[in-house]
């Protein structure tokens, strides 16, 4: 941790940290605050906004796009948070057999789909419309609910849901 020393008028030393090296911190303290909602909070996946907020923080900023499910019981209460794959700066690729195959393995009755735009930009694409298409129809297949698929672009989110695109 970065720290300025610097001595007041009696000469005792004064160690102040420098601007911005808490961030780190208070990012980590947040999510401790929203993964412990997670656990009390029983619906707490049923409001849009908050969805955003959660991922937001976990998505923002990563420098290389990454494919994010979380899978969720018939409450939609979180059973657990993954990333599911890992790409370049603009793009990852995403395998619907995974997504339906780590489904199945928790047992989820509903999944929320969510990646970044390291670029900042959360308009999808088309190919992010096309593979959000083709994830719904496989989960109907096994009465999985597709949600949503969010997209996070820095400090801003995109619902494919909640602007007709799902």
């Amino acid at each position: 941790m970065l720290a300025i020393q610097s001595e007041d008028k009696a000469g005792y030393k004064i160690e102040r940290q420098a601007v911005g090296t808490n961030d780190s911190i208070i990012i980590a303290q947040a999510l401790k605050i929203l993964e412990s909602r997670l656990l009390i909070k029983e619906h707490f996946f049923l409001n849009p906004q908050d969805t955003e907020d959660y991922l937001k923080i976990k998505l923002a900023g990563l420098e290389c796009e990454e494919f994010h499910c979380l899978f969720l019981d018939s409450k939609h209460a979180l059973i657990k948070h993954e990333c599911l794959f890992t790409g370049t700066i603009d793009g990852a690729s995403v395998y619907p057999r995974e997504v339906i195959k780590k489904a199945l393995q928790h047992c989820a009755a509903a999944l929320i789909f969510a990646h970044n735009h390291p670029s900042g930009n959360c308009t999808p694409s088309q190919a992010d419309i096309t593979i959000t298409g083709k994830l719904k129809d496989c989960a109907a297949l096994f009465d999985i609910r597709a949600l949503d698929h969010i997209i996070i672009g820095g400090i801003t989110a995109y619902s494919l849901a909640q602007n007709g695109k799902m």
